[in-house]
């Protein structure tokens, strides 16, 4: 489950409006399970399940439906991959979202085979310690680095005021009176920014805009998390859930029945008497000279 968790950590947010509820979410899809997280900015819900969690609910839903958990795996990838990439192409199903008590539940009705297909995500409440992984850290290290991006910029414009006064002392004129413009202050920048730009910079709204302009910062920080990790073993980083997802010929191997695996021979026993492998008669060898060198 190690895999799914990490995957699930490097998935970008994705802004859903079903009905009247507004939610960002993300899921990480494999042929072992899937995880799944759900924010309406007030509250986190996840759900992470295995193949055999998979196998079970899709007989309670779809009684009708007989297929490997790797198939259904496959068939909500492909359902939520144009929900949660705005993709241009609709995705082929309904999704509606329940709230019952703490936990939400989010429905899906499409066909698969043909036949109709249903599907229920349970929620639950997410722990202090996923929502500090998946949002309170990384947007913290989104704040330092943005941050970071400012200095740069101030230290680009203070070097930029310098390159211009060298042209002036050495007698160079702008053409054009329009493009003049003050030095660079950053304290008074900062503070102009403060009241003018500020209130409408940091207007959260329903989630949206940090959807669309943020998650490329959002991807690389949570990528540098997972990298700075002492137990991070260097494995490469998780493919998205579409790539992951079981398709062709893996489809196939799994239909096949499994095979015994061959049994190795087991090597015979040498009669009592018989000389071994080389090994024993250069043993004897080097002893008999060993034994000449020091007693004689």
């Amino acid at each position: 489950m190690e895999k799914l968790e990490q995957g699930l950590l490097m998935q970008p947010w994705a802004w859903l409006q079903l009905a009247e509820n507004s939610l960002l979410a993300k899921a990480y899809i494999t042929k072992q399970g899937y995880a799944l997280l759900v924010s309406d900015l007030q509250q986190v819900w996840h759900e992470q399940v295995d193949a055999c969690v998979v196998s079970q609910r899709a007989k309670e839903l779809n009684k009708r439906l007989t297929a490997p958990p790797a198939a259904f795996l496959c068939h909500l990838d492909d359902l939520l991959c144009p929900l949660l990439k705005d993709t241009a192409c609709p995705s082929k199903a309904t999704f509606v979202c329940d709230r019952v008590a703490e936990a939400l539940i989010l429905r899906v009705r499409s066909e698969l085979s043909g036949l109709p297909f249903y599907w229920n995500f349970h929620c639950t409440l997410a722990s202090p310690s996923l929502v500090s992984q998946h949002l309170i850290r990384p947007l913290m290290g989104m704040s330092l680095a943005l941050q970071c991006q400012v200095r740069e910029l101030a230290t680009v414009l203070h070097m930029k005021d310098l390159e211009i006064q060298d042209y002036q002392e050495s007698g160079a004129v702008l053409s054009r009176d329009r493009l003049k413009t003050e030095p660079f202050e950053e304290n008074s920048f900062l503070e102009q920014f403060m009241v003018e730009k500020l209130p409408e910079a940091c207007s959260v709204g329903d989630g949206r805009p940090f959807v669309m302009n943020l998650q490329n910062l959002y991807m690389a920080v949570t990528r540098q998390e997972i990298q700075g990790r002492p137990n991070h073993q260097g494995t490469g980083d998780p493919q998205p859930s579409s790539s992951a997802s079981p398709q062709g010929t893996e489809n196939q191997v799994l239909n096949q029945p499994e095979e015994p695996a061959p049994s190795l021979p087991v090597p015979e026993k040498e009669p009592p008497g018989t000389s071994g492998p080389m090994h024993r008669p250069q043993l004897s060898k080097v002893k008999k000279k060993k034994l000449r060198g020091l007693f004689s």
